[in-house]
C-alpha cells in the first residue's frame, strides 16, 4: 500500500461559506433524525405486527435497514465537520466510508429488484405466490444480496488501497464516496474506474432490467383485469415501490455511470444528497402513507406504546 504520505483527507463539504454551515447543520440533523425514526419505525411496525409477516414486508425491513446504514455512513461525520473548522477525516475512516456506502448502494439496488420480482409474483402468479416466495427463497435471496453487496464493495475498496494520494488530500465532497476519491489519486485509476463501471452495470443496470421487466408483466396483467376496483387494488400494491425505484435509479445511475470527463463536483454533490439523504428519508414516508396495511399496523403500534406509557 503506497498511501504512506496521506494520513487524512480534507472534506470540502456541501458549501464552504460560513453563513451556510448552521443552516446545513440544522437541515441535515433534521433529515437524519427523520430518516432514522421513519426507517426504524417501519422495522418495528413490521416485526411486531403478525399480519405484515409476508415476503413483501420482509424485503421492506431489509430496505429500511440498508437506508439506516447508508445514511449513518455519511451524515454523522458530515454534521461533526459542519461544527468544526477543520473538516478532516482519517485515511482509514475514509476507506470505511467508501466500503460501507458502496455496500449499501449495491445492496439497495438488488433489494429494489427483489421487491419488483415479489410484486410480479403476487400480481401475475397469485396462486403460486406462496410457493415462489416461500421462506427459504426469501432468506436465501436476502442473504445473497447482502453478501454480493459486501463482496463487490470489498473488491472496489481493496483496489482503492493500491492507489497513491500524495498529490492532493482535498476531497470536493461531503463524505468519501468512490468517484470523488478516485479523482484525487495521482496513480492510474483506469482499473478502478473499469471495476466501478462493471459493478454499476451488474448491480445498477442488472437490477434495473429485473425491475423494468417485472413491471412490464405487472402492467400487462393489470390492464387485463376487467374491474376498475381490481385494477386499482393491484396497482396500489406496486405504486409506492415504483416511486422509490424511480427516485433511486434516476440519481444513483447518473452519478456512477456518467463519464469522468463530465464530472462536475457541485452538481454531483447535489445528486448524491438526493440518493444518500433524501431517498432514505422519503422511503418510509412513501411506504407508510401509500399503504393501508402499514398504516393500520402503525396505528396499532402507536396505540400500544401510548397505553404502555400511560400505565
Amino acid at each position: 500500500v503506497n498511501q504512506s504520505s496521506v494520513t487524512e483527507f480534507i472534506l470540502v463539504g456541501l458549501s464552504s461559506l460560513p453563513e451556510h454551515q448552521m443552516f446545513l447543520f440544522v437541515l441535515f440533523t433534521f433529515s437524519y433524525m427523520a430518516a432514522l425514526a421513519g426507517n426504524l419505525l417501519i422495522v418495528l411496525t413490521i416485526t411486531t405486527s403478525t399480519s405484515l409477516h409476508t415476503p413483501m414486508y420482509f424485503l421492506l425491513i431489509n430496505l429500511s435497514l440498508i437506508n439506516v446504514l447508508s445514511i449513518s455512513v455519511s451524515i454523522p461525520k458530515m454534521l461533526h465537520n459542519l461544527l468544526e473548522h477543520k473538516k478532516t477525516i482519517a485515511f482509514l475512516g475514509c476507506i470505511a466510508q467508501i466500503y460501507l456506502f458502496t455496500w449499501t448502494l449495491g445492496s439497495e439496488a438488488l433489494v429494489l429488484a427483489a421487491m419488483a420480482f415479489d410484486r410480479y409474483a403476487a400480481v401475475c402468479h397469485p396462486l403460486h405466490y406462496t410457493i415462489i416466495m416461500r421462506r427459504e427463497v426469501c432468506v436465501g435471496l436476502i442473504s445473497g444480496i447482502w453478501i454480493a453487496g459486501a463482496i463487490n464493495s470489498a473488491v472496489n475498496t481493496g483496489f482503492v488501497l493500491q492507489l497513491s494520494f500524495s498529490c492532493s488530500n482535498v476531497i470536493n465532497h461531503f463524505f468519501c464516496e468512490l468517484p470523488p476519491v478516485l479523482k484525487l489519486s495521482c496513480s492510474d485509476t483506469s482499473l478502478n474506474e473499469t471495476l466501478a463501471f462493471l459493478a454499476d452495470t451488474v448491480f445498477g443496470m442488472g437490477s434495473c432490467v429485473v425491475t423494468l421487466t417485472s413491471y412490464y408483466f405487472i402492467l400487462r396483467t393489470i390492464f387485463k383485469i376487467r374491474s376498475t376496483e381490481g385494477k386499482k387494488k393491484a396497482f396500489s400494491t406496486c405504486s409506492s415501490h415504483l416511486i422509490v425505484v424511480i427516485l433511486y435509479y434516476s440519481t444513483a445511475i447518473y452519478t456512477y455511470i456518467h463519464p469522468s470527463s463530465a464530472y462536475s463536483p457541485d452538481r454531483d454533490k447535489v445528486i448524491t444528497v438526493l440518493y444518500s439523504v433524501i431517498t432514505p428519508t422519503l422511503n418510509p414516508i412513501i411506504y407508510s402513507l401509500r399503504n393501508k396495511e402499514v398504516k393500520k399496523a402503525l396505528r396499532k403500534l402507536i396505540r400500544r406504546l401510548w397505553l404502555y406509557q400511560s400505565e
